[in-house]
């Protein structure tokens, strides 16, 4: 997935693209609902989505310059082709990313916690504008430097 020399932002990344490709499409598999899986290369097609994922920023209050915390913020992007189902997948993406969250706050270690800071539901603008649904999905990852080696973990 990602080596230890890579940047603690490309390894947020990279953590958050393993989450979607993985735990979020079983979850979505096991719906009763046939959902569109979660593509996170370059691929395009009907059975497919595939999100943006955007770090954001990076804050540091005080306190958490204090403690060596860093505060990033990504957001997830989903959007949805038109179709009579659009809404019904964005409110599946939205509950099957919350549960893979739950299911691993740490990001396999990456992170000390994340957590969902707000879920966005767009509706299409007009029927048959060609513009489906989206979702935007924002996402609080916390991240400690660790004090022996001088970087973060």
């Amino acid at each position: 997935m990602t080596t230890n020399n890579d940047f603690v932002e490309q390894r947020i990344v990279g953590a958050v693209r393993f989450l979607l490709a993985g735990r979020v499409n079983e979850i979505l598999r096991e719906s009763e609902f046939t959902i569109p899986v979660i593509e996170v290369g370059d691929y395009c097609g009907v059975t497919v989505v595939t999100p943006e994922i955007t770090l954001a920023s990076c804050e540091r209050t005080e306190k958490e310059r204090i403690i060596r915390l860093d505060a990033y913020s990504l957001t997830l992007a989903f959007s949805l082709p038109p179709s009579p189902e659009s809404e019904l997948h964005c409110y599946a993406f939205a509950g099957a990313v919350g549960k893979a969250v739950f299911d691993d706050p740490t990001l396999g270690g990456i992170a000390d916690r994340v957590v969902i800071t707000g879920k966005k539901f767009v509706p299409s603008k007009s029927a048959h504008n060609g513009e489906g649904w989206k979702l935007e999905i924002g996402l609080r990852v916390t991240v400690a430097m660790n004090n022996e080696r001088g970087s973060f973990l």
